[in-house]
């Protein structure tokens, strides 16, 4: 194991959601140790040493590493990591020890909603089942619509929004194989605008917040092709759904640092919270609130993990989009060549702009947020403004993809 200093930075994952992770860590001089199960993963380049190994398994980690001890452990964008995140953190002794009960809600489903319930809030009907499930659902009283998911699954991975009782089957084949446990979560459908509010605590309560509205492609499987930011909803809706993420988050035992939930704004104003990613949220999350804000999470984090003081204060206030990157076609290709991402980064307005699958790099159909190629982030005075700036810039970029 080589490193570039004796106690590095230990970041679980590799993906193109870490990168801002593994740069923040270059930028101030650490260390840093990369753990993915992947080697073409594209932050792999930006770490000082490698580790292949499911981040998932924290034992195999642990040997791996060979008697280095990491000064902090960290990760973002992603849940498969966190039970890790938190044994590690207990293992090294590191300043902040990642809190179990926010790994397991994150992490599995149905763990989130009997906290959702425990803590009084508005919840909905859900069942988890297995490949059987579908003649579990009917026996149960769910009505459809439902939505079927793995129960261990982020990103939108495996997830179908079932409207016929002949689409049952597939989709909860479909989430299972998606999922690492087997177990499969089927929900009733939630009608309502979809958001995301992540929230940033310091000793328990959200020192910022910031709430987006999702921007869902067509179809029936809830894929996130950016968000919008910020919501436009009205201030009691907002503060509802504040109010509800620092309430789980309390009976998570989260009381520092990030984590974000999936919501439903119902059409009487009620919040439903779906799920918690208990880190960093991701689909370029923290390149949006830099850009809207001023706000810098990726550098809070570090300096939490790293046990030093923090500051979220937002420097400026806009409008701004995310735009998530995905391949076109509906086969697996190869990425030729990228036109017109200089011309796009020096565009008014644009405030980050990267295609992180390299040229030559496989290029797989946008199903799932694990394939994305990049992202494009605007900014406007106004929401009008900030969409005609990304109608721009997506007019300009060319991603020349080939069939493999």
């Amino acid at each position: 194991m080589n490193a570039r200093q004796a106690e590095p930075l230990l970041v679980l994952g590799a993906s193109e959601e870490q990168l801002p992770l593994y740069r923040e860590a270059r930028r101030r001089g650490l260390g840093t140790i990369a753990v993915d199960q992947r080697r073409d993963r594209p932050a792999r380049a930006e770490a000082d040493a490698f580790v292949q190994v499911s981040t998932r398994d924290h034992r195999a980690i642990a040997a791996a590493l060979d008697g280095v001890v990491p000064t902090a452990v960290v990760s973002g964008g992603s849940d498969a990591s966190l039970m890790s995140w938190h044994e590690l953190s207990v293992l090294y002794r590191t300043p902040v020890r990642y809190p179990r009960k926010a790994a397991a809600a994150s992490m599995d489903k149905a763990v989130f909603h009997e906290l959702v319930r425990r803590a009084g809030l508005t919840g909905y009907r859900w069942l988890r089942t297995t490949g059987a499930g579908d003649r579990a659902v009917p026996a149960s009283g769910l009505d459809l619509p439902v939505v079927v998911k793995p129960s261990d699954a982020s990103g939108s991975k495996g997830t179908t929004l079932v409207t016929e009782r002949a689409g049952l089957a597939p989709a909860l084949a479909h989430a299972a194989a998606f999922s690492v446990s087997g177990e499969i979560m089927v929900e009733e459908f939630v009608a309502g605008r979809n958001l995301t509010v992540e929230v940033f605590l310091r000793h328990g309560s959200a020192i910022f917040s910031v709430i987006t509205e999702k921007r869902l492609l067509p179809g029936p499987n809830f894929l996130i092709a950016g968000h919008t930011c910020p919501a436009v909803i009205g201030e009691p809706a907002r503060r509802r759904v504040v109010e509800a993420a620092v309430r789980l988050c309390e009976a998570m035992d989260l009381t520092d640092g990030p984590a974000h939930f999936d919501v439903i704004l119902a059409a009487d104003g009620t919040p439903y919270l779906l799920e918690v990613g208990a880190r960093l949220c991701g689909n370029g999350y923290p390149r949006l609130t830099r850009a809207v804000y001023g706000v810098d999470t990726v550098a809070a984090q570090l300096d939490l993990v790293l046990g030093r003081p923090f500051d979220l204060r937002p420097e400026h206030a806009c409008h701004g989009i995310i735009q998530v990157l995905g391949s076109p076609s509906g086969r697996e290709g190869v990425l030729a060549d990228v036109r017109g991402l200089d011309e796009i980064r020096t565009s008014p307005g644009v405030a980050d702009a990267e295609v992180v699958t390299p040229i030559g790099g496989m290029v797989r159909p946008f199903t799932d947020s694990g394939n994305k190629l990049g992202y494009v982030v605007v900014t406007g005075d106004t929401p009008a403004a900030a969409e005609a700036r990304l109608a721009a810039a997506l007019d300009t970029l060319e991603l020349d993809i080939k069939p493999s």
